[in-house]
């Protein structure tokens, strides 16, 4: 097999990348390991920003996200049992974010991918990259009991932090940055009307917690727990009774609960990997970079290396602008450590770090006070939740 471009993993960044340059006539067949069902069945973010927003509407995947998605032009913080709104559309300009959970962008970009007759291969098993310092990178694996060899122009690593894409990079030929945090998120989604219109992000001294939705009658809650703890242990009763604990008092009154649909529990790290190419290879998304899910930017900042790649392509097949190549890495890794600054900074004041009354928890209580009291406070945190602008590729 021969493409231009062949991309390696079909999540949301792998799709839309495709969905994208299939639009401009680029030729690229997207290589997953799993099965289209089980990327369907991850349940992850549901927090978009306007440019990823834009970039879906330009991909034409925009109709049910228009119809069925939430926008939101504000948020909540709430600690001390009080509750301090972020209004996001009057503090930047009119900005605003889209609720619209990732597993619906993957369904509409896989069906949309199909309905354009593109070239998806599910279930490809030992995918390996070779050669991709050359001027002919290639894939093989295997596909319903074949050996294949796909040749192609450049590579999209588009499969994750655990994929293969990072791994074929020489180890002496990038820089990691990792930091790991003591705790995780245990998340529920379950069929019941959410607490509030908005997301209401909560500090209590027993731990963080998140209100969010994926729709008008389906909600997603997260609380913060340790890194050994087990879902088996959380029962629908127990989660139910520990998240009232943690909201404040009129929000854990309005509280409507029901039985779980789905339990799971993330670690939270931020990892960023530098450069984030190498030779034809490019790194999108988890492949080369991780936040803590407290800011909203994972599936954000890979629609934003999506952006980057998409347009670089498109210089390279249609004006021969080669010479941009060497700009990736630069110019999405100066979008990327601002992102991972603020969802650092989010974790970092919203997460009980200790057992105990400490400084730490009180400077915590000083920063929000200070940053909901203050106008530049509430617009800082506004700016860096809507999303900086995409930089262009001159």
């Amino acid at each position: 097999m021969k493409t231009q471009v062949a991309i390696i993993g079909a999540g949301p960044s792998g799709l839309l990348l495709g969905q994208l340059l299939h639009h401009q006539g680029i030729d690229n067949v997207i290589v997953e390991r799993r099965s289209g069902e089980y990327v369907l069945s991850r349940i992850r973010a549901g927090v978009l920003e306007q440019g990823m927003v834009d970039l879906l509407r330009e991909a034409g995947v925009d109709q049910r996200m228009d119809r069925e998605g939430l926008p939101h032009d504000g948020f909540e913080l709430a600690f001390d049992n009080r509750r301090v709104r972020v209004p996001l559309d009057k503090l930047t300009g009119g900005s605003k974010v889209m609720v619209y959970g990732q597993t619906e962008v993957t369904r509409d970009l896989m069906e949309a991918r199909e309905a354009a007759g593109a070239t998806t291969l599910y279930e490809a098993e030992n995918v390996q990259p070779f050669d991709l310092d050359s001027d002919s990178p290639y894939l093989t694996f295997e596909h319903n009991g074949e050996n294949v060899r796909l040749d192609c122009d450049y590579i999209a690593g588009c499969d994750g932090y655990h994929g293969v894409s990072r791994q074929a990079i020489p180890q002496d030929r990038i820089t990691e940055f990792e930091k790991v945090y003591p705790f995780g998120w245990l998340g529920m989604l379950s069929d019941t009307p959410p607490v509030s219109d908005e997301l209401i992000y909560a500090r209590h001294e027993r731990g963080f917690s998140l209100c969010s939705m994926r729709s008008a009658t389906r909600s997603r809650y997260y609380l913060q727990v340790p890194l050994d703890e087990k879902v088996e242990d959380w029962s629908d009763e127990r989660f139910w009774e520990e998240l009232k604990r943690r909201l404040p008092d009129e929000v854990a009154e309005k509280l409507v609960t029901g039985p779980s649909i789905e339990k799971s529990i993330a670690p939270l790290r931020s990892f960023v990997v530098e450069p984030m190419q190498y030779g034809k290879l490019f790194l999108v998304g988890d492949a080369a970079h991780i936040v803590p899910p407290t800011g909203a930017k994972g599936l954000n900042l890979a629609a934003s290396d999506v952006n980057t790649l998409y347009r670089l392509m498109v210089k390279v097949y249609q004006e021969g602008r080669t010479d941009l190549i060497e700009r990736y890495s630069q110019t999405c890794l100066k979008r990327i450590w601002k992102a991972e600054r603020f969802s650092w900074w989010m974790t970092s004041m919203l997460h009980n770090f200790s057992d105990e009354e400490d400084f730490n928890s009180r400077m915590q209580l000083a920063e929000l006070d200070y940053v909901t009291s203050s106008e530049a406070g509430l617009t800082t945190i506004a700016e860096n939740y809507v999303g900086l602008p995409y930089e262009l590729l001159e």
